[in-house]
Order: C-alpha cells, then sequence, then structure tokens
C-alpha cells in the first residue's frame, strides 16, 4: 500500500532535462538569489531539477563563472563552515510559477537537515517533487 502511494505521488513529477527549456528559465530564476546570498555571481551543476504543476525543486550545487569551487568561509556562511554546521555546496531551492513567471519561494545552502521536506507543509508543493531528492 505505502508503496502505491509513494508511485501516485511521483506521477506527477518530472525531471527537467537538458534540452527543456524550462532547465533554463528555472536556473535563471534562482540565480539571483543565490547570487545575493553568495555575493558572487555562480553557475550551477544540476544534481536534480523537477517540476509538477505550478511548482519546481532544484538541487544545485554553484560554482564560480570559470567553474571552480565556491569558497563558502568567504560567504555568509562562514561562521557555520568554521562551526562544522554546513554540509558542503549543496543548495536545495522550491520555485512557483506564478503569472507566467518562476519565482523562488524558498531556499537553504549546505543544510545539515532535510529543510526541504517541511515545504509541503509550509508552502503546499506536491510532495512528490521532493521524494527522489538526493
Amino acid at each position: 500500500m505505502a508503496t502505491m502511494m509513494v508511485v501516485a505521488a511521483l506521477a506527477g513529477a518530472s525531471d527537467i532535462g537538458v534540452a527543456d527549456p524550462q532547465r533554463r528559465a528555472l536556473l535563471d530564476a534562482l540565480r539571483p538569489a543565490i547570487e545575493r546570498d553568495l555575493m558572487q555571481k555562480v553557475k550551477f551543476v544540476v544534481r536534480t531539477l523537477r517540476r509538477q504543476d505550478r511548482w519546481a525543486f532544484a538541487h544545485v550545487v554553484p560554482q564560480t563563472p570559470a567553474g571552480g569551487s565556491i569558497d563558502f568561509s568567504q560567504t555568509r556562511h562562514a561562521e557555520r563552515v568554521e562551526a562544522g554546521i554546513f554540509d558542503g555546496p549543496d543548495v536545495y531551492a522550491l520555485l512557483e510559477q506564478k503569472d507566467g513567471r518562476w519565482i523562488v519561494r524558498d531556499f537553504v545552502v549546505g543544510p545539515t537537515d532535510v529543510a526541504y521536506l517541511a515545504w509541503p507543509d509550509e508552502f503546499g508543493a506536491p510532495m512528490g517533487l521532493f521524494e527522489r531528492a538526493e
């Protein structure tokens, strides 16, 4: 029974491939928020990009425009890095499409827990977006 519920929840969620034009729109919507957070220009390595209805979930790793690693000790996350409560460069984000545009509803950088699991209750996003998140 539980397996059937998971399959039903995932039925509406679909991964967004490299050639899909939605990919660029979603990443372009996310980029300014992450650049403000990190106070530098970034490009993304995409781990997961998934859409269901008007919602999208992104698991990305920001890099410098040249493809190098971000030095998080030089960002607003420096204290977390030093305290050992920063779990790597991963960014998880929830986006919502409104009036034909993608907006960032929430994101977390280097979380030490699975912060995005609260997003279905907090924002009303479908759980199927997050079921296979890495």
